[in-house]
């Protein structure tokens, strides 16, 4: 856990080491705050009083499966978890991707799809790392990620994505999520199996450089 934690101090002190300041979002499982705010330090990071940064994992979840992704990485870290819910949950034949007109593939080939969030992120600016978690919908992030990095100032965060998919990689959704969000610090990320288990997520969260 020490070399965790070490890690992704050194990534939030690269940043504020670079002056890129900082700023994420605050967070609650289920819309609800699991740990209380961190104060800003003075170098310009938001680390805790202790050192270590303050975590954010961030994820849509459809069905579930990025959501257990999710939920390792906040065991691993102790770190907070904030679930992306739509204001119009997606139903089972919005995501029938036989169906070339269902919501999910409109949504997908339409460039200014925006899916409207239910509720807003309380105290922006709170955490050094995000990372950020979702499924792949025909080689690309869901639009509702768009509308997340599009809702806040990530400037300086540390952002780490990853994604569940049945084969597509991470890659194929990069650049579009990373234009976003330009000023922050975005490492490569990695792609799980949706019965990725603990272990294995742990490892991934160890080795990050």
């Amino acid at each position: 856990m020490k070399r965790i934690f070490a890690l992704l101090t050194a990534l939030a002190l690269a940043c504020a080491l670079a002056a890129c300041g900082g700023t994420g979002a605050q967070m609650g499982s289920e819309q609800s705050q699991s740990t209380p705010p961190a104060s800003s330090s003075q170098d310009g990071s938001n680390s805790a009083a202790n050192g270590e940064p303050n975590v954010l994992v961030a994820c849509f979840s459809a069905t579930g499966n990025t959501e257990g992704i999710a939920r390792h990485i906040q065991t691993v870290l102790d770190a907070d978890l904030y679930e992306i819910v739509p204001e119009e949950p997606y139903t089972r034949e919005d995501l029938n991707y036989s169906n070339s007109d269902c919501r999910a593939n409109r949504e997908q080939n339409d460039p200014d799809a925006r899916p409207a969030i239910s509720g807003t992120l309380e105290n922006p600016g709170d955490y050094d790392v995000v990372f950020l978690g979702y499924p792949i919908w025909w080689g690309q992030a869901p639009k509702i990620i768009h509308t997340f990095l599009e809702s806040y100032d990530f400037t300086g965060v540390t952002i780490v994505p990853f994604c569940t998919s049945g084969s597509s990689g991470i890659g194929g959704s990069l650049s579009d999520i990373q234009a976003l969000a330009p000023d922050a610090n975005w490492l490569s990320g990695r792609r799980f199996d949706a019965g990725a288990d603990q272990e294995e997520v742990a490892r991934w969260v160890e080795g990050l450089r």
